[in-house]
């Protein structure tokens, strides 16, 4: 492998595409990272170095860049300040492989297509996550470009688990459990693996807890059961989004209430959650600090359906010995974690608030019967461990 490459991921969302520049030699040194920021309204591309020192800036007043162009963008951003060194590959997450990809796989034109056909199972992110790739496709063709997928981390989980209560014929189609996070679990189990392998060997409940939320039952680092199913709107209660809803609140909304699927799919992914039950905010820090009791219901209630599949998930595993709490709230938010522990006190869960304030690491009292930590994600690390071992082959 070339002395002077390094591995690109790309990470895009709806109105964003973060990236992150890595050394390809050594297991992920981050050369920088960045986002394009506002695509489709303001356009801002800004790239960091290791430390948080700006290393670039670019303001779009016109909002006319699209994923495309951001993409355009970014590897321009890259050439310059790569100076000189070179990229062997790009990581791409995906949120859907659907059945057919349970593994990190390197993209073509043909593989892109296919992946393309699943986003009507995921419609809010499939189409963003593959602009990039199909703009590197055009731009630099001889490029390995390697998509990493969201769901393939739960593809382990035992049939039934994947399985709903309908037709053979439209589970046979892939109306099914899919689960996703995937990435972000796998970096979990992954860093547990390295520094804590009797605990990465154990029965663990992962909290991804972030303005996208899910919970993930996990058995000696295999997904055994997990919150999100079809889509990444099922399970837990989030940001903007609903989490699980009883089908006949959607029937009574269509035939009632005169909504149509467009206004559905606005209120299951825009309207609800923190954001429609306070009616003030989807960001757990201005709850926290709102005297409102909107804002107070909201928490108890996100609280609350953490607590209660945590139940099911120690059932799916048949008891439970660990507990790690990751993402955006799970790592940054100390009263949020002594909520849900509070609420596994049935499971002999105690924190030792001191370790908890720190938010890091283990975080359980002496004597606590669950063990409980908080491990930082970092799904674009692992993508680029795929990367860099798929050119290894």
């Amino acid at each position: 492998m070339d002395k002077t490459g390094c591995i690109a991921v790309l990470n895009a969302g709806s109105s964003s595409i973060k990236f992150a520049i890595y050394d390809a030699h050594d297991d992920g040194t981050e050369l920088f990272h960045g986002q394009v920021e506002g695509i489709g309204t303001t356009p801002h591309l800004q790239a960091f170095n290791a430390d948080g020192r700006v290393l670039a800036e670019k303001h779009w007043r016109n909002g006319a860049l699209d994923h495309h162009d951001a993409t355009g963008e970014i590897m321009s951003a890259g050439r310059e300040l790569l100076a000189g060194r070179h990229v062997l590959a790009f990581g791409h997450r995906v949120v859907h492989g659907g059945l057919a990809y349970a593994a990190p796989t390197r993209i073509d034109a043909a593989a892109l297509a296919e992946l393309e056909k699943l986003v009507p199972l995921a419609p809010l992110h499939q189409p963003h996550n593959l602009a990039p790739i199909a703009a590197i496709l055009k731009a630099a063709p001889h490029l390995p470009q390697i998509a990493c997928f969201d769901t393939a981390f739960h593809r382990t989980q035992p049939a039934l688990a994947q399985e709903f209560a309908l037709p053979r014929e439209l589970t046979a189609e892939g109306v099914r459990r899919y689960g996703f996070h995937g990435l972000s679990y796998d970096y979990v189990v992954a860093h547990l693996r390295e520094t804590q392998p009797a605990l990465a060997k154990s029965r663990l409940i992962v909290a991804h807890l972030g303005n996208g939320a899910s919970l993930c039952a996990v058995n000696d680092g295999k997904s055994v059961a997990s919150t999100m199913g079809f889509t990444a709107v099922d399970g837990l209660m989030m940001g903007t989004r609903t989490g699980s809803l009883d089908p006949g609140v959607l029937l009574y909304l269509l035939e009632e209430r005169g909504f149509d699927a467009k206004a559905i799919e606005d209120l299951l992914y825009r309207k609800s959650g923190l954001l429609g039950v306070s009616g003030i905010s989807s960001d757990m820090r201005t709850l926290r600090a709102s005297p409102a009791p909107e804002a107070r219901e909201a928490i108890e209630l996100f609280v609350y359906r953490i607590v209660r599949e945590i139940g099911s998930l120690s059932a799916a595993l048949g008891g439970v010995d660990g507990l790690v709490f990751t993402a955006g709230i799970g790592e940054h938010d100390a009263a949020t974690r002594a909520e849900v522990v509070a609420g596994c006190g049935w499971l002999g869960a105690r924190l030792d608030p001191e370790l908890n304030a720190a938010s890091a690491g283990r975080i359980s009292a002496d004597g606590s019967a669950l063990s409980v930590w908080v491990v930082p994600t970092d799904e674009q690390r692992m993508i680029a461990r795929y990367t860099r071992a798929a050119l290894r082959g």
